[in-house]
């Protein structure tokens, strides 16, 4: 069998490419080197909020994919995501002008924070300036995933070449008309010197504690509303620990030291136990957008634009993945079976202009 698409990395966006293609009637192959949902995205908060920032591209982005991201998970996998509202403090002083802005310009549903949201809520909190959203959520990182690809044939394969055979690709014994690359920040398969991803390694936990938290809290770490006394609290950003280069292993208690230190600065939590720990890597690009589309040839393009045939990326989403995944995966799958554009803000050959200058010069 010949399958429509291959899709490589089964992290959000793997999966939440998948299921776009599968919908639209592609037949789809999806590869990843451990399992679905085994690297970052198994550990992600996978908290659905906004940018509370002034404005700017990456803003506007998720702004509207935070939107599209709530209204999908709830309508389509309404087992797998946990709504409620949102509180958001200001880190520092200088964030509170952020938010006031935020407050003026966001057309979100917000009011000022009931008596209840705020009863477990530190002192030093409230001293800062809040957001309080209606609506937010927190989706199962690893459940959605599998539930996004129940219906779609997994392989396991590390993938390290991808062979073109006529109008197919061969990886390994999986033959595919088409690529679709989702392998977060791990070793490129296609190594282009205009593509430049950061590893950013997440760490969540999930805890019990008879503190009862009726909203998702948000300040120096993401804490979910209580269910069943259970609370998720994550995720740090380690940019100094990768995996693959890194000489000594991640510290988890220190990791987890320093996520119960900070939540502790936004909430009064008691009688703590460890549940779990998730740790994994995650993916950002050098200008926080993702990156979505074809991949351009550089070697061949420096008079003309070249892109390699039939292969595309979905990656770069940083700590917004499952934000992102559901507006950036259904773009990309509209583009690869109807050849509808890209928003040119998350378009990869963004980055070869740039490095395009750069060698004319």
């Amino acid at each position: 069998m010949v399958y429509d698409v291959a899709v490589v990395g089964a992290g959000i966006n793997g999966c939440m490419v998948s299921y776009f293609l599968k919908n639209a009637g592609e037949s789809v192959a999806l590869i990843d080197k451990e399992g679905i949902a085994s690297g970052g995205s198994g550990a992600a908060g996978a908290f659905i909020s906004p940018k509370f920032s002034k404005g700017g591209e990456l803003k506007n982005l998720i702004d509207k994919a935070y939107v599209y991201a709530l209204d999908f998970y709830t309508e389509n996998f309404t087992a797998y995501i946990k709504t409620a509202p949102l509180l958001h403090f200001a880190k520092y002083t200088d964030e509170i002008k952020k938010l006031q802005a935020f407050k003026q310009t966001s057309t979100l549903s917000s009011s000022p924070a009931p008596a209840e949201a705020l009863e477990c809520v530190s002192k030093q909190a409230k001293k800062y300036e809040y957001v309080y959203l209606l609506k937010s959520g927190v989706v199962d990182a690893a459940g959605v995933c599998h539930a996004l690809v129940k219906d779609i044939d997994f392989f396991i394969h590390e993938v390290s070449l991808l062979t073109c055979k006529g109008d197919y690709y061969q990886i390994g014994e999986i033959k595919a008309k088409r690529i679709v690359l989702a392998n977060g920040a791990y070793k490129p398969i296609i190594d282009e010197p205009y593509i430049k991803l950061r590893g950013i390694w997440g760490h969540r936990i999930d805890i019990s504690s008879s503190t009862d938290i009726p909203v998702n809290l948000h300040q120096f770490v993401s804490v979910s509303a209580s269910s069943n006394s259970q609370i998720s609290i994550g995720a740090t950003h380690d940019v100094h620990f990768h995996p693959q280069t890194s000489k000594q292993p991640y510290n988890v208690q220190k990791g987890r030291d320093e996520l119960l230190q900070k939540a502790s600065q936004t909430v009064n939590l008691k009688d703590i136990k460890i549940l779990k720990d998730y740790t994994g890597l995650r993916s950002g690009s050098n200008d926080y957008l993702p990156l979505v589309g074809a991949i351009v040839r550089s070697e061949e393009s420096l008079d003309k634009i070249h892109f390699y045939k039939n292969i595309y990326m979905i990656n770069g989403v940083g700590g917004y993945g499952f934000v992102l995944a559901p507006y950036i995966a259904k773009q990309l799958s509209e583009f690869i079976t109807t050849n509808s554009e890209i928003d040119a803000t998350i378009n990869p050959a963004r980055f070869f202009y740039r490095y395009q200058k750069k060698q004319k010069k």
